[in-house]
This record gives structure tokens, C-alpha cells and sequence, in this order.
């Protein structure tokens, strides 16, 4: 079973990274594959107490990979990070199977808390680039969660989460692709800024409007 999982961490390069070309390079040469191959031993001695050791290979994986996974973190199958750089996986964090990251990605706590304090991801998840999923929240299945964003709550299966907070802009299957296209996410952001740079010009209008009639 435990090397049938290994397999299938090897299998699910070539199905997500275009590219991947032999499975000697894949081995040898991916940084997210070694990491999540390091956390299945830190988990398993983990699970047995055996604390430091655990904590030790967990920290020389990330001396190696810049990819940093408590070894408390419960990672379903066929889990994938893409270059990975940066991305930091919290200890009560728990992925399920399927699930897709990318470089520095932060599932995280929100402070000193005790239980359960880091995310749980639904399977057929898909993380961006540079987002921070904190605190003890559930990011639903098939939910995709948009480059840079930061989300605090709870994201319900099959939505796509975009913005600083997170706010939900998809939802229900509406407009979701299965590859998540970085650069055409809505940005909830630059909108709201849209909208003051029209209210600040209508202001404007408006008091030149009545600097005229003063002149009257």
C-alpha cells in the first residue's frame, strides 16, 4: 500500500505537469515530489511518537526542497505541488486526495490556538500561486482558490476564490474550467477601486458644478 502511494505521487506529475518527459527525471529532479515523499516517512514515525526524528526529517526536506510540511499534516493520494518554493503546510492541516498546490502556498494557522488550527482541503482542490488559506476552515471539494489570495472562511465545493480577502466569485459550476487559467481570475479588488475612481470623479463634477453657481 505504502509504495502503491509513491507510485501514484509519481503517476500524478505526468497527469498535472506538461513538462515532465521520463520518470528518472521525475525521481530525481522534482523538488514537491521529494518533499511529499519525505512528509509519508515523517507522518508515519509521526503517528508512532516518534516526535524528533519526525521533526528532524520534516526540517532536512525543507533545507532541500524550500517545501516546509509538518509532519503532523494528514496528506491524502495523489497529492501535487508544482515547483513549490515557499510553501509551508501547518501541522493539524488536512489535504484529501487529488489536491494541487502551488509555490508558496501558506495553509496556515491564525494564531497560538490549540486543536485544530490549520485547514482542511476537500479532494480535487486547486490552490494558486502565492495564496494563504489560515485558520481552521474547510476549502470544499473541487473549490479553486485564485493566485495571491488570502482566505479566512470556509469555501463551499465546486467555487473559485479570488482577492484580498478571499471572496467567492464562482460557484455551482458556473464558468469553471478544470485548469485554472492564473491571469483571467476576476480581481474583486482592482473593481472596488473602479468604483471610487467613478464616485471621485462624480464628486469632482459635482463640486465644480457648484464652484460655478458660486461664481454666479
Amino acid at each position: 500500500m505504502f509504495f502503491k502511494m509513491l507510485k501514484e505521487d509519481v503517476d500524478v506529475v505526468f497527469d498535472q505537469d506538461p513538462a515532465a518527459r521520463s520518470y528518472i527525471e521525475v525521481i530525481l529532479t522534482y523538488s514537491g515530489l521529494h518533499a511529499i515523499w519525505a512528509h509519508r516517512i515523517a507522518h508515519a514515525l509521526y503517528k508512532r511518537k516518534r516526535f524528533f526524528i519526525a521533526r528532524t526529517i520534516s526540517q532536512i526536506a525543507r533545507f532541500f526542497t524550500g517545501i516546509e510540511i509538518h509532519p503532523g499534516a494528514k496528506i491524502g493520494r495523489r497529492f501535487f505541488i508544482d515547483h513549490g518554493m515557499g510553501v509551508v503546510i501547518g501541522e493539524t492541516c488536512e489535504i484529501g486526495n487529488n489536491v494541487t498546490v502551488f509555490q508558496g502556498v501558506t495553509l496556515g494557522g491564525t494564531g497560538k490556538e490549540k486543536g485544530k488550527r490549520h485547514p482542511t482541503i476537500e479532494d480535487h482542490a486547486l490552490i494558486s500561486t502565492g495564496a494563504k488559506v489560515l485558520g481552521s476552515i474547510t476549502i470544499g471539494r473541487g473549490a479553486k482558490i485564485g493566485a495571491g489570495s488570502v482566505v479566512l472562511h470556509d469555501v463551499p465545493e465546486c467555487s473559485t476564490v479570488v482577492g484580498i480577502p478571499g471572496r467567492v466569485v464562482v460557484q455551482n459550476g458556473k464558468k469553471i474550467r478544470r485548469d485554472l487559467n492564473h491571469q483571467d481570475l476576476p480581481d474583486p479588488v482592482a473593481d472596488r477601486f473602479r468604483e471610487l475612481e467613478n464616485e471621485i470623479r462624480q464628486l469632482k463634477q459635482e463640486l465644480r458644478r457648484k464652484e460655478r453657481e458660486d461664481e454666479l
